[in-house]
This record gives structure tokens, C-alpha cells and sequence, in this order.
């Protein structure tokens, strides 16, 4: 039978968005719904970064931190626009403690009782070798030691934190790279529904019939292959669309962080170890900013949207407040986030122990069902090569191809970003450097066929404030998948930290317009 795709994939975060360039990239017929806006959920609340997860080390995730690190350049390259080069600045103290149910904790209790659970120095730097060198570098530098006493990154820290280590990582903006993928899926010939909640799908001789539903009409979809890349809902995907029993689930983890006023002056990042054990990061953020988090907390009801709790946002406060000399305060926080993450259950006693790894699961029994759990932002290219290494024998397709192919916009290298924004406002000399550097990190390349022949500013159209104009807001709706004002301030930009009240609701009425 000829079916309308040969791979219909339910779900519009990144591992969807990722599976589905690859995909399509190979010459398959490819479908994607997602019930909301793309990168809706977890997606869009990550810590936003590339990173290869240090602290997985110490539950001796050497294999996925290797994959990681292998990852953090090979997608740097890709989309040097929405991602970049962050140093991560790691204060020691003596008082730093082992979450006590990592195995590294629990080795070392044995053979050296006397450390009481405390991380001492040499193995945070024999941590940091093995962070360096996992996964090779070509791009970013090395770790080094760094005296707080002489240096800025020392200044907002308490006296007691005299030596540090500096470590490299990536930056990424999550919500964009969901976003980039599927335009490129796109772009090579897949079908993105938006707004689709997929009711049912049901195995009919050597296909699938998925029943989707749009603006209250449904419609049926035939597919050779199924890819449920659900995310939080991976579960119910299973168990009530495709009405399946499965003894695999996963775990569902809130991570909440705060939103606060600058705290530092410097572009660095700190990478803060508690005295429970547990770590938080603090990253300059958006300019204005800065970006605390993360927590670990179990979320066991989807149908309550995930919120950074009074109780979360006190515990992030007086986290950073154990480092910086000015405490973090409830009024100093101007925005929180909260995502779950869909970490697979491997029976872990604690959220903070659980997986980060992904789990493919391929059910044969007719025509292919590939379910997706967990995974991490840094490997969703990865896993979707891995995915369809999966589904090739049986669905057909070429070979890789997504390593080294860059993503809408990022088509210069990492070093050339600053003549980027050079050479548009040498174009646009009515840009501010502000507005030039904005477009550039949000858009690289395409910067320009966004503002087209423009001469002034009025040329762009509406002002909605915060350098976001009718222009911008045009390309976010016809080749971005925008439809709300959400859509445009939180997920395809962070503008909402800039805009007012009045200014949201005169974006929100051009767009329904």
C-alpha cells in the first residue's frame, strides 16, 4: 500500500525535531505532530547547555559523558549563531560534599572513611582531566586553576573561596535549535504539524492509520514506520494513542530555575557544588541577567503544569547565597521556568541518580514502533542517528549525514560571529549593537533576509518594543511555526524579559490578525 509517510513521529521537542531532519535528509517521507508549539515543554526549559554533564562522571556515566563531550563541537560548528563557547568557573572549598548515593561516593566512603563524604581537590581535578579529555577538543580550552584573590571571576564570591577551577562548556539556546531542526526537516521535505494532537494510532496490516486532530478536525495519516518521541508523555503515547502494554516508563523529573538581576559583572559561569551534594549553575544571562538552576525534583502528575515552587525557588536562592557575598533574594528573581525532564526509569533511588542516557525501544510486532525515553539536549543528534540505525534495515533510507551540516543560519564559523555583527550594522547602519548582536545570535546568515532592503527602522514596520519588529515578527510566522506571542517572546526569543504588559498584548493582537 502506498502510505501518505514512510515515518510519522509524534512529538515536537528536539529528539523529534532531530529525528525528523535526519530523516528526511535520507529521502524518507516524513510526518511530525505536535499537539502544542514546538519545543513546548522540555525543550524549551533546559539549562541551555551543550555540556558533556560533569557531574554524571561520579555515577561513572563514562560512556554518555563521552558522547557528550564528542557532540559539544561537532554542534558547535553547526550553529555557531544560537550556540557558543562559556567558560564554567568551579570554586573549591574543603566543606563540599558527595551526593551520598553516587557509586563514586560510596567507593570512596569504603576506602577512605575518614574523608566523611567530602569531594577533596584531587578528585575534582582528576574529574576535570578526564572532562578534557574524554571526548578530545579542537575548539575550546583547556581547564586551569584560577586564584579568586586576583581575578574578577573572585569579586562577587565570600573570602572563604581562594582557588577555583575553569573548565570549558557550550552555551545553547534550546527553544531555537528545536525550532532550526524542524525548519530543516522541512526544508528537505517533511511535514510538520503544529497544534496536532495525534488520538490514536493503530497497527492495519503492514502499516500505521494515525488519527490526528487539528483545530477540532481530525484527520487519518498512513505511515510504514512510528517514532513516539513524546517526551513527558512518551507513556501515555503508548498506552492510550497507540494502546500498547509496556513494562518501560520513565521517571519524570522537575528542573526548575530562577531568573534573576545581574549578579556579576564578567562573562564567565560559576558551577556551584552544595554542601548536600548536589551542584547548580549561575550564567550570565541574556545581558541583563542571570540564569540559576537547576533542581531534581520528582513531578508525578502531567496534567499539572511544572512551576518553580516557592520551596524550589528559596533552595536556588540559598544555594548561590552559600557563594556570592551579596545573598540572592526572592526580589532579586524576575522570571522562572520549570521543565520535566523524561528520564528513563532505571530504578534509581533518587531523582538525582536516575539516567541521562536514552533508551530506544523498537517493538516489531507489525509494522515498526520505536519508542523513545529520556535523553539530553547535547545528544539528541545522536540519538537520532542512532534511531534510525534502528529503522533504516526496515524503512529504507540513505546514510548519516547531519554531522557537519549546518543548521538555517549557521553557515560561518565559530571565530566569525563578532564580524557578523559588524558587517550587518555596516549594512544596516540603523541598527544599534545591541539589536545587530541579537539578530546575529538568533539568526546568523538569515539576519539579512529579515530585514530585506530596509533603510531605517520604519521600514521594518511595527515597533513592538525591545528591537521587535513587524519584519521579525513575519519571518517567525511564516517560516518558524509562530503563531502566538508566547511562541515569539519565550521560545523563538527571550523578549518577554523586555516587554510590557501593553507591548505583549499589541504583538498577541497583530498575530491573530
Amino acid at each position: 500500500m502506498q502510505t501518505d509517510f514512510d515515518i510519522f513521529i509524534i512529538g515536537g521537542g528536539i529528539n523529534g525535531c532531530g529525528i525528523a531532519r535526519d530523516a528526511a535528509g535520507r529521502g524518507l517521507k516524513v510526518g511530525l505532530a505536535e499537539m502544542k508549539d514546538l519545543g513546548s515543554a522540555t525543550s524549551s526549559a533546559s539549562t541551555k547547555l551543550f555540556h558533556g554533564g560533569l557531574r554524571y562522571l561520579e555515577f561513572f556515566e563514562f560512556g554518555l559523558v563521552r558522547k557528550a563531550l564528542i557532540e559539544r563541537e561537532v554542534l558547535l560548528k553547526a550553529m555557531p549563531h544560537i550556540s557558543w563557547p562559556m567558560r564554567f568557573v568551579l570554586p573549591y572549598h574543603p566543606d563540599m560534599r558527595f551526593e551520598t548515593e553516587t557509586p563514586t561516593s560510596k567507593l570512596l566512603s569504603k576506602v577512605m572513611p575518614w574523608m566523611k563524604g567530602r569531594r577533596p581537590a584531587w578528585l575534582i581535578r582528576l574529574g576535570l582531566l578526564m572532562y578534557d579529555n574524554l571526548g578530545g577538543r579542537q575548539i575550546l580550552p583547556a581547564t586551569h586553576v584560577v586564584d579568586l584573590k586576583k581575578r574578577p571571576v573572585g569579586e562577587p564570591l565570600k573570602d572563604k573561596f581562594e582557588h577555583a577551577y575553569e573548565y570549558s562548556d557550550c552555551w545553547i539556546e534550546d527553544s531555537r535549535l528545536v525550532v532550526l531542526n524542524a525548519r530543516d526537516a522541512e526544508d528537505h521535505g517533511a511535514r510538520i504539524l503544529t497544534r496536532t494532537k495525534v488520538v490514536s494510532a493503530t497497527r492495519t496490516g503492514d502499516h500505521w492509520e494515525i488519527v490526528a486532530e487539528a483545530d477540532g478536525k481530525q484527520t487519518t495519516y498512513t505511515a510504514r514506520g512510528l517514532i513516539n518521541a513524546g517526551g513527558p508523555w512518551v507513556e501515555d503515547v503508548i498506552r492510550n494513542a497507540v494502546r500498547l502494554n509496556s513494562s518501560e516508563g520513565v521517571r519524570l523529573v522537575r528542573g526548575s530555575h530562577i531568573v534573576t538581576k545581574k549578579l556579576f559583572d564578567h562573562d564567565k559561569s560559576y558551577f556551584f557544588q552544595g554542601e548536600d551534594g548536589r551542584i547548580i549553575f549561575a550564567i550570565p544571562y541574556e545581558t541583563d541577567f542571570t540564569l540559576i538552576g537547576t533542581t531534581d525534583q520528582e513531578h508525578t502528575d502531567l496534567s499539572e503544569k511544572p512551576h518553580a515552587t516557592e520551596a524550589e525557588q528559596d533552595y536556588l536562592c540559598n544555594f548561590a547565597s552559600q557563594y556570592f557575598t551579596k545573598p540572592v533574594t526572592r526580589d532579586d528573581i524576575v522570571w522562572t521556568y520549570s521543565g520535566v525532564r523524561p528520564l528513563y526509569d532505571d530504578g534509581a533511588k533518587s531523582a538525582t541518580a536516575a539516567t541521562r542516557d536514552y533508551v530506544l525501544s523498537l517493538d516489531e510486532n507489525g509494522p515498526p514502533l520505536l519508542n523513545i525515553f529520556g535523553g539530553k539536549i547535547t545528544t539528541y543528534r545522536k540519538l537520532a542517528e542512532n534511531a534510525l540505525k534502528k529503522l533504516t534495515p526496515l524503512l529504507g533510507g540513505t546514510h548519516p549525514w547531519t554531522a557537519g551540516a549546518h543548521l538555517p543560519g549557521g553557515d560561518f564559523k565559530v571565530a566569525e560571529k563578532e564580524q557578523l555583527v559588524t558587517d550587518l550594522q555596516a549594512a544596516y547602519p540603523f541598527l544599534t549593537p545591541a539589536w545587530a548582536l541579537r539578530l546575529i545570535k538568533a539568526y546568523g546568515t538569515e539576519a539579512k533576509l529579515i530585514l530585506g532592503s530596509a533603510k531605517s527602522a520604519e521600514d521594518l514596520g511595527m515597533d513592538f518594543g525591545a528591537t521587535l519588529t513587524e519584519a521579525e515578527v513575519k519571518w517567525l510566522m511564516s517560516r518558524e511555526y509562530a503563531r502566538t506571542a508566547e511562541d515569539v517572546i519565550w521560545r523563538r526569543s527571550k523578549l518577554g524579559l523586555r516587554l510590557n504588559e501593553d507591548q505583549v498584548a499589541l504583538l498577541e493582537g497583530y498575530m491573530a490578525g
